[in-house]
């Protein structure tokens, strides 16, 4: 049971990074080269399409890492386990904290009502989300590594 426990977690934890990581390196920068208002009309719809799944999955994520952290405590890896439950625990702080303030401004943005700094607060939400991005993956090793 443990072992699908940690095939399960890694596998939800993995497509959790690839998601991040595609928003920061592949989907920001084709919103980015758009033309005229589509960029930010894109990313204002996808703040609120992803506003509203990522916390499920963070939150499920961390969960999973949890049980598998307590269910595990006395295997050689428990360590690593629990410094990746630390990690993601730091990546939904960082997202309360830094990211999800900007995301709830963004997502009710057009080009009538947006503001005048509307590009620095999003260089500012894409600054962040490196940071959370590299967080993330690091957790995601540490896992990758426990199952070995």
């Amino acid at each position: 049971m443990l072992n699908a426990l940690q095939v399960i977690t890694t596998v939800v934890v993995g497509v959790m990074v690839g998601v991040e990581f595609s928003v920061a390196f592949v989907i920001n920068r084709i919103l980015n080269a758009l033309p005229e208002d589509s960029g930010q009309l894109g990313r204002a719809h996808g703040g609120r399409m992803l506003g509203a799944l990522m916390p499920v999955w963070y939150i499920t994520s961390l969960v999973l890492v949890a049980v598998w952290a307590t269910t595990g405590w006395h295997d050689h890896d428990a360590g690593l386990v629990v410094t990746a439950a630390g990690l993601l625990i730091l990546s939904v702080i960082m997202s309360i904290l830094l990211l999800v303030p900007i995301n709830n401004r963004s997502k009710a943005w057009t080009p009538d009502n947006r503001p005048a700094d509307w590009k620095e607060q999003m260089n500012r939400w894409d600054r962040y989300h490196y940071a959370r991005v590299a967080v993330i993956i690091a957790a995601f090793a540490l896992l990758a590594a426990a199952l070995t």
